[in-house]
């Protein structure tokens, strides 16, 4: 990357439209509600030919208390730190207000290059009255500009040309990258199979997802994990909205840690803010590798947390549950046989799943829950031998045979692991639809226990018999 580009401005003026148009997709949450971006995000973003990092930040507002809004100010300036170029935006609709007549003064004396774009100028008559008014604000040349609709993106260019770095070397072609479960419709479809595996390459982030209901910590984790106030925190429910994405590094290991909006029932979704922030947290545990799940100690797996759990196991995703606030949990002993409880028959589809009991806001045992995580990344990614896993096979049926199908034999042949990430089988059976869920689970728990795959979803999937190694 060349440059950092933050994209700054009071609220509602269009900064996330412009920072979803320069990362070429939907990142940021939008709603034409004031105040819905809280936290400052970063991505890569490109325009034209050239490659740089943005920045997303709050709405500039004239607050310095500890009130959500002095919050939100307080992240914009930390951001503001973080860059080289600042994109300073304002409404063309509105034209130059009093706010930022304030901020463009503030701005000055950052000792930071200032671009200023005057965006939602979809007519001519807009953009002339606007663009006068805007050098009054004394930053030099303003561009017009609509990020909704993709124009004045030239002009802008334009006037980040001094910032982009005289030698660009043409970037390598790398492709596609390739989704986690991109060749999982294929393995499914097809009957000629081949092991794949992700390599794990150290130099590759391992993608972590924080989850959970509101006010349970996730935010304040985070900022324990990376020693920094980093995202906003405080007693209200619900001040995350988007997911922000963090990098880190713990014990050489490079980590990309994302704190997710809190998920309440679907029923209790009322506002389409709430909605979209659910969405993302959902989208988020999908690009994860591994996800931690935060409960409240004081309120252990409750239906909801349930519900979550069950979704990350769906995605085949590795879990990890992280009981916070655990330092205010009065009987210990109780809750940890309500913990180990729920895990054991709530969560029957995954066996012996890993857990850490924490305090976020003391830093107590987010070392312990850190190694957790990565001994649960481990499993995730492990394979077991085919030539061992058909031997296994016969021992298993011979103990077990499946089900008589119409008084005849339902013999299982082979069985081979087709993928990691989840662990995934492929077993070949006479008559794949007859082969009950039942016989199916005894496969799956002969597995767990015998290639010692605790902790993680196990995939298998039935096929019609046909020898694989022909």
């Amino acid at each position: 990357m060349s440059f950092t580009l933050a994209i700054i401005g009071r609220p509602n003026v269009g900064k996330s439209t412009i920072f979803n148009r320069l990362a070429g997709k939907q990142l940021a949450i939008i709603d034409d509600t004031p105040g819905v971006t809280r936290d400052w995000r970063e991505a890569e973003g490109s325009l034209f030919d050239q490659d740089f990092k943005i920045i997303d930040t709050a709405g500039l507002e004239e607050h310095f208390d500890d009130s959500i809004k002095g919050r939100m100010r307080k992240q914009t300036e930390a951001a503001l730190e973080q860059t080289d170029v600042v994109l300073f935006v304002i409404d063309g609709r509105e034209g130059v207000t009093p706010i930022d007549e304030h901020f463009a003064q503030w701005l000055r004396k950052q000792k930071k290059p200032v671009i200023l774009a005057v965006n939602k100028c979809e007519n001519e008559k807009i953009t002339g009255s606007a663009i006068g008014e805007a050098y009054a604000l004394g930053l030099g040349e303003p561009v017009s500009i609509s990020a909704a609709h993709g124009t004045g993106m030239e002009e802008l260019y334009r006037l980040l040309t001094p910032y982009f770095p005289e030698d660009e070397e043409e970037p390598e072609d790398e492709g596609k990258e390739k989704g986690e479960f991109d060749d999982l419709d294929a393995i499914e479809g097809d009957e000629d199979f081949e092991f794949t595996q992700d390599e794990d390459d150290p130099e590759i982030p391992i993608k972590i997802a924080i989850v959970g209901r509101p006010n349970v910590g996730k935010s304040t984790l985070l900022n324990s994990i990376v020693d920094d106030n980093r995202v906003m925190v405080g007693p209200e429910a619900g001040i995350t909205r988007d997911a922000i994405a963090v990098d880190w590094s713990y014990e050489g290991r490079a980590f990309k840690l994302v704190d997710t909006a809190g998920m309440r029932r679907k029923s209790r979704v009322q506002n389409n803010i709430e909605k979209m922030s659910v969405e993302d947290s959902l989208r988020a545990i999908r690009l994860a590798q591994v996800v931690i799940l935060v409960l409240d100690g004081n309120m252990i797996f409750e239906k909801q947390d349930l519900q979550i759990a069950e979704h990350i196991i769906e995605e085949g995703r590795a879990l990890v549950v992280a009981v916070n606030k655990w330092d205010a949990v009065k009987d210990k002993k109780q809750a940890l046989e309500t913990l180990e409880d729920k895990l054991e028959y709530s969560l029957a589809q995954i066996k012996d799943v890993n857990f850490a009991t924490i305090s976020a806001l003391n830093g107590k045992n987010i070392d312990k829950l850190l190694k957790t995580a990565l001994d649960t990344y481990a499993l995730w990614n492990k394979r077991v031998p085919t030539g061992g896993l058909n031997r296994w096979l016969r021992a298993m049926e011979s103990r077990n045979p499946a089900p008589l199908v119409s008084g005849r034999q339902n013999r299982v042949k082979y069985i081979a692991q087709v993928k990691t990430r989840p662990p995934t089988f492929v077993l070949w059976a006479a008559r794949p639809k007859k082969l009950p869920q039942s016989y199916r689970r005894y496969i799956i728990n002969g597995l767990r226990a015998d290639f010692d795959i605790p902790a993680v979803p196990i995939r298998l999937l039935v096929r019609a018999s046909k020898n694989p190694y022909v």
